[in-house]
């Protein structure tokens, strides 16, 4: 079950978002708590002080006290992962939010249009991301991984590498031996010594993977052109 929290000072707003959320989640067969929230102090201190998770946030930008921007920048510590769709009537907020790495960005102008395919997009990478682990197991540890933690693997002598977070653990295999094991379509060799888990490339830019976390990994000349057309495929199937 997803959690989705959907934040505007506005209750009229709240509402509406909210009546699209619910067809969105049982539009893709999912099932989802929805709490609505119409002040930005309160879903900050859920988040910051009591401890509440969500997988997707609504915010609105323009809102009294803490704006949607200021939410966004203070709960990303807290959830690393979680998705958050702006919604607002000023563009020039757009570039702040690329900056957060926000998931979607849609204007209160185009609201009814682009709010149930953001919303859609959201709920079907959140499902990409759930429920698949890769599993290590020797004779003193057993540990097991989320695929949708993964970030990269990168090839150590005779082992690989695998990091997540802000962790890494090896694992006395061959980069083809764990990219076989994870046979998962979000996985692309980058370059002879390394993977990258798809769902976490932000861009393609001047030769490297650019991460969510700010990371730029090389993409060896022979593989560029086959990793931006495995990524467009990727997310052309999945989010289309």
């Amino acid at each position: 079950m997803l959690r989705i929290a959907i934040c505007d000072d506005e209750k009229e707003m709240v509402e509406s978002h909210k009546t699209v959320v619910e067809y969105c989640l049982k539009s893709n067969s999912e099932t989802g708590e929805i709490i609505t929230y119409t002040s930005s102090d309160n879903i900050l201190y859920d988040i910051t002080e009591d401890g509440f998770y969500y997988d997707l946030i609504l915010l609105d930008i323009e809102m009294p006290g803490f704006s949607g921007m200021d939410v966004a920048g203070k709960v990303k510590p807290f959830l690393p992962n979680v998705k958050i769709i702006f919604i607002t009537s000023h563009i020039e907020f757009a570039i702040d939010a690329f900056e957060l790495s926000i998931f979607r960005y849609v204007p209160k102008d185009r609201r009814k249009e682009k709010l149930p395919l953001a919303v859609s997009d959201a709920i079907r990478l959140l499902s990409l991301e759930g429920g698949k682990v890769y599993t290590i197991s020797t004779s003193s540890r057993l540990e097991k991984i989320p695929y949708r933690d993964i970030l990269y693997i990168q090839r150590d002598g005779k082992n690989a590498e695998i990091f997540f977070g802000e962790e890494s653990t090896k694992v006395r295999k061959s980069l083809q031996q764990v990219f076989d094991e994870l046979a998962a379509e979000e996985f692309i060799f980058t370059d002879r010594g390394c993977i990258v888990n798809i769902i976490h490339v932000m861009q393609v830019k001047d030769g490297e993977a650019v991460m969510k976390n700010g990371l730029h990994l090389p993409i060896s000349r022979s593989h560029l052109q086959e990793v931006k057309d495995k990524i467009n495929l990727y997310w052309g199937e999945h989010l289309g």
